[in-house]
């Protein structure tokens, strides 16, 4: 059976559609570390973790913030199914930095009505979008 020569790809959440269509490569944030998926990759199922889908088609590449959710893997097609996702270049990265903010202070409050284990969740999601808005800014064309 011959490799395919693109991947076809659909990042889905419950409420929308992501993105779909076909790529070279795709950077994904499992739970366990970032995978690296080609045409042809082996049969594979692995949950998401929090982080940036980086794929690429020729020489543009996209930047999606997801967390939480499944990946499935066949020689062809990927889908990811995830709580959240959302284009970086769709992510308001004022309000991701307050965000941050918030999570920072309510952690060195020392208050111990804080939910420390959700903050510290709510802080690496700000900073995952963070960095996701800020690639792809870097990522585009200078004029």
């Amino acid at each position: 059976m011959a490799i395919p020569e693109k991947i076809h790809l659909e990042i889905v959440t419950a409420d929308k559609q992501v993105f779909s269509g076909d790529v070279d490569s795709i950077i994904v944030p499992a739970l366990t570390g970032y995978l690296g998926i080609l045409p042809g990759h082996a049969p594979l199922l692995a949950e998401l973790g929090i982080g940036e889908i980086i794929f690429k088609s020729g020489e543009t590449m996209e930047d999606v913030f997801c967390s939480w959710g499944f990946i499935e893997v066949l020689p062809g097609r990927v889908v990811i199914l995830a709580q959240t996702a959302e284009l970086s270049s769709d992510i308001d990265l004022k309000r991701a930095e307050e965000a941050k903010t918030r999570a920072e202070k309510l952690l060195k409050s020392g208050d111990p009505n804080v939910d420390y284990a959700a903050t510290e969740l709510a802080m690496m999601r700000a900073i995952s979008r963070i960095q996701a808005a800020k690639n792809v800014t870097l990522r585009r064309p200078h004029k």
